[in-house]
């Protein structure tokens, strides 16, 4: 194994292996080109990553062997795909060249965080994701920031939803977060509305995706409105069979979404998703704090967006069936895209994204061969 350049590395548990699993594709492509190993640091994770993954998945789980583990592989740049507090245990190694590649493209509030600073590189989407670093945090070399845009929309998964004749529309809603300030879900707020307004349109498949976490929620309010909106849906699809109203509670929602008409999501990297590779399609973003002022500030997808919220959810039947017929918002979406990701188009990502990690293998060898060479010549002077 001491063939590997670059080490995909994952601390945590099985929950949010999905972070990991959406590169694991990309990760495949830059195999051919550097040899890469998942380093993961929990038993559940590996088993789960093995199943899913030709990738070498090896596992570390006290810090011994973690440190051993990499003198072994001797790999040139560790890629972190989110902000696991152990992480700093892989970053202590000050041999490689570490970087944040973090696993989507959002406004969430957690997206910019100060722990960009310890990486070497984080590579981000757009400008949008650059102008979030900038004004967030303070004193950052932003230098480090290396616009590689979002090389999973590059891949085309298999389909998830049977063909249809009728209208998809997608209710995507995001998980709770971890802490309040990174809530952006509607599920328990707005969910089971949000579900009923799309049911009441004529000639409309509705799609129910949610995030992964929601599945596994122990969050009560979350958890219950999970359970009654997949009641609603299947008691619809009971009343009207030949709808194919769907619940899909696994799988790549990138493999759902070319197949839908419109989309209701929460802040959260599936609405850019959205953006990049529906742009002509209309997207309604919720508010569940109903703060409209802050929403657009802060979030500007949703300047090119219908806003759901407490006052509005009511009317999003109509709306929506307006909006399938008329659509208002595509050349301000077209412009918001380039906002987001540049002016890339499918397949520029993962160009960008091989090239920028070949650049830092290269640049990691020639750092150590400099370093080395110091090294040799404070000892030469210190001999003589």
């Amino acid at each position: 194994m001491n063939d590997v350049h670059v080490i995909a590395y994952f601390a945590d548990d099985p929950t949010r292996t999905y972070q990991l699993v959406q590169w694991l594709d990309v990760l495949a492509l830059l195999d051919q080109q550097h040899p890469v190993a998942v380093v993961v640091r929990d038993s559940g994770s590996a088993d789960l990553l093995r199943r899913r993954t030709g990738l070498p998945v090896l596992l570390a789980v006290e810090f011994p062997e973690l440190t051993a583990l990499y003198e072994e592989l001797d790999a040139k740049v560790v890629l972190y795909c989110n902000n696991s507090m152990l992480n700093f245990q892989s970053l202590l190694d000050g041999r490689r060249l570490h970087v944040h590649i973090n696993h989507g493209e959002s406004d969430k509030q957690s997206m910019a965080s100060n722990n960009a600073k310890a990486y070497d590189r984080v590579f981000v989407a757009g400008e949008a994701a650059v102008q979030r670093h900038v004004s967030g945090l303070l004193e950052l070399d932003t230098r480090k920031l290396v616009r590689t845009g979002r090389p999973q929309l590059d891949l085309r998964p298999a389909p998830l939803l049977a063909p249809s004749t009728r209208r998809t529309v997608l209710y995507a809603p995001t998980w709770e977060g971890d802490a309040d300030y990174n809530d952006y879900t509607s599920l328990d707020v707005l969910g089971t509305r949000i579900v009923e307004q799309v049911l009441g349109v004529p000639d409309v498949r509705l799609v129910y995706k949610p995030h992964p976490k929601i599945v596994t929620s122990t969050t009560p309010a979350v958890r219950e409105a999970h359970l009654e909106v997949l009641r609603l849906v299947a008691e619809a699809g009971e009343r009207d069979p030949e709808a194919g109203h769907a619940q899909v509670l696994r799988g790549d929602i990138l493999a759902v979404i070319p197949d839908c008409d419109a989309m209701v999501t929460d802040v959260s990297s599936v609405g850019l998703d959205w953006l990049y590779l529906r742009t002509e399609r209309p997207i309604f973003l919720t508010d569940p704090h109903s703060d409209g002022e802050r929403l657009r500030r802060e979030v500007p997808v949703s300047r090119c967006a219908d806003v759901v919220d407490d006052v509005t959810v009511d009317g999003l039947g109509a709306l929506l069936t307006t909006r399938l017929e008329r659509d208002e918002h595509h050349l301000a979406r077209m412009a918001m895209r380039h906002h987001y990701f540049d002016d890339l188009q499918v397949g520029e990502s993962t160009r960008r994204f091989l090239e920028s990690v070949s650049a830092l293998v290269a640049r990691r060898d020639l750092l150590v061969g400099e370093v080395s060479a110091a090294g040799a010549g404070v000892v030469a002077e210190t001999i003589a």
